[in-house]
């Protein structure tokens, strides 16, 4: 009977450790999901010489996003551009140009990132001269026509100069507004004869 016992003890005791080994098991990997790369922030689609038009509701081109190079990323539905350029198109109003060396365009793409070396430029008209904004970053909803930043911003426009911390940017409206620190050199513009 000794004997029996004996097993009966070792095979409890083997049952014991089993069940345990089960437990600890599943409680270690429910807390570890199986990787489906979803979490991570690698791109599905690389796209060279990138280019995109809005068209607004008559049929017109309201703004075109061009590229040299695109990344998509999954994760949370963005693009990456180098170099890009943005330009925004008015009736009856010149157009805007956007310029930098790297932007972010969020999964909506109501929302344009730039950043690294951003110049806006409206082109001149004939009773204007060209309008040129550099900036280290600049937030813009094409859409709507706005841009800001909270960042040092230095424009020229002709012979006239202003610089800033900060700018809101309506090109809807063609104002342009310069924060806070802001000094400048205004040259005033000759009467056409």
């Amino acid at each position: 009977m000794k004997s029996t016992s004996g097993q009966v003890f070792a095979i409890a005791l083997l049952s014991l450790l089993a069940a345990l080994s089960f437990w600890l098991e599943r409680t270690i990997s429910a807390g570890v999901s199986e990787p489906d790369g979803k979490s991570r922030h690698d791109p599905d689609a690389i796209a060279e010489n990138f280019s995109a038009l809005q068209f607004d509701e008559n049929g017109r081109v309201k703004y075109r996003l061009v590229a040299p190079y695109l990344e998509h990323f999954p994760d949370d539905s963005s693009s990456e551009l180098k170099n890009p350029t943005l330009t925004s198109y008015r009736p009856d109003a010149p157009p805007m140009t956007l310029t930098s060396r790297n932007a972010r365009v969020a999964n909506d793409g109501e929302t344009v990132y730039l950043w690294d070396d951003v110049t806006a430029v409206r082109d001149a008209t004939s009773e204007r001269p060209a309008m040129v904004a550099r900036m280290p970053d600049l937030t813009v909803q094409p859409d709507t026509g706005v841009a800001h930043t909270d960042s040092p911003v230095e424009v020229t426009e002709g012979a006239s100069w202003m610089k800033g911390v900060g700018m809101h940017l309506d090109n809807d409206t063609s104002t342009l507004v310069l924060q806070s620190r802001v000094t400048g050199l205004i040259h005033p513009r000759r009467a056409p004869k």
